[in-house]
């Protein structure tokens, strides 16, 4: 799989999470993909799982992506999921294998207020 086929696979995953499409979405895992989510302790196995996973979740989502970086078999893509039209920042590691992703690891944080130590330092974006 070159760089960018893989790239289009990333950003047509994105594009279904994003249009609820769970077939689509799903079709990047291999059947023995695994998803970590570090935060809550989880492993889903399988991608009939992850997909069920997300099947059940009774959250309206929308997916934003910010950016996607990656060569080769790793591909990083920073965007903001929102349940509810409440936004959470997050990462996603996806890991190929044979053209599917392997292994994904997906890390989430809420927005917060800069630290007043540093609050005349930064920039709002």
């Amino acid at each position: 799989m070159n760089d960018r086929t893989a790239r289009l696979a990333v950003e047509r995953h994105w594009a279904a999470s994003d249009a609820g499409d769970f077939e689509v979405e799903h079709e990047i895992y291999r059947d023995d993909a695994v998803l970590d989510y570090p935060q809550s302790g989880e492993r889903l196995r399988r991608r009939r799982n992850i997909q069920e996973s997300r099947f059940v979740q009774p959250n309206k989502k929308r997916f934003t992506v910010r950016r996607i970086v990656g060569s080769g078999d790793v591909w990083v893509t920073e965007f903001i999921l929102s349940y509810d039209d409440i936004p959470s920042y997050a990462v996603s590691i996806m890991e190929f294998r044979d053209g599917l992703v392997a292994h994904e690891t997906q890390y989430f944080a809420d927005r917060f207020e800069p630290a007043p130590s540093r609050r005349n330092l930064v920039e709002r974006v």
